[in-house]
């Protein structure tokens, strides 16, 4: 079956209309019979669900009919970063400061597609980002670069490409030494090593910009009836069967 043919929503086939565990899954992802997932997830992750989750909730029966059309799923991807972004910009004329950073485009995109994964818990996501921060600015530090000015205009010197690498590298051992991995924090590391925010001031906002956007995915999640964390993300089947070593 391809993934534009619509299918029944699931709370449809038992009744309850819950979309949290319309056939008895867990974890707040509505479960198909095995064989079924590339149908239900045509794109994989869990954004179906929220999309249905949203549809049944605003009584829109045509989007939950057509809730795993990839069409379908691709206009709401787009309306959500639309307002992830018209409101990071809100924010910005309004205090005058730069609450819009590259490195939360990819966070907008994974908190509504994988809503159930650890990475896109609030957990993750914060300790993930302010990661990133701290080891980019302990990179520029180490190379004499906080008053260098930005790679895009001074240029790539070998310091810079040093820092740049030592900043992602230690992001991503912190990161899996502290069970917290969330990848778009490659990004948030990279734009500090390379001297595009290195004030205090512009990485305490860019921390509040990770905030707010944290605040609109638990809110649309929850809306949409998701079992979406308010910190750590809820154990999976994968996490109970994991040996001692976990």
């Amino acid at each position: 079956m391809s993934g534009d043919t619509p299918r029944p929503a699931p709370g449809e086939r038992d009744g309850t209309g819950d979309p949290r565990h319309p056939v008895g899954g867990r974890g707040g992802a509505p479960q198909d019979p095995p064989g079924r997932d590339g149908a239900r997830y045509p794109i994989g992750g869990h954004m179906p669900d929220v999309l249905l989750g949203l549809a049944r909730r605003l009584r829109l029966r045509p989007l939950q009919r057509r809730y795993n059309s990839t069409l379908v799923l691709g206009i709401f991807a787009l309306l959500n970063g639309c307002v992830s972004i018209a409101l990071m910009s809100a924010v910005a004329l309004l205090t005058h400061q730069p609450f819009v950073f590259p490195s939360l485009g990819p966070t907008a995109f994974l908190l509504f597609h994988s809503p159930h994964t650890a990475a896109a818990s609030p957990r993750n996501t914060f300790i993930g980002h302010l990661v990133g921060v701290v080891c980019g600015y302990l990179a520029l530090v180490a190379f004499g670069l906080l008053h260098a000015g930005s790679a895009l205009s001074s240029g790539v010197t070998p310091a810079r490409a040093a820092a740049a690498g030592l900043s992602l590298g230690l992001t991503a051992g912190v990161m899996v030494w502290l069970r917290a991995p969330h990848p778009p924090a490659g990004a948030t590391t990279l734009i500090v090593s390379l001297g595009m925010l290195t004030r205090p001031d512009q990485l305490a906002v860019l921390m509040l910009g990770v905030v707010i956007l944290l605040a609109q995915g638990y809110a649309i999640n929850r809306l949409a009836g998701l079992d979406y964390p308010l910190w750590s993300a809820r154990p999976t089947a994968a996490d109970d069967d994991a040996g001692p070593g976990g």
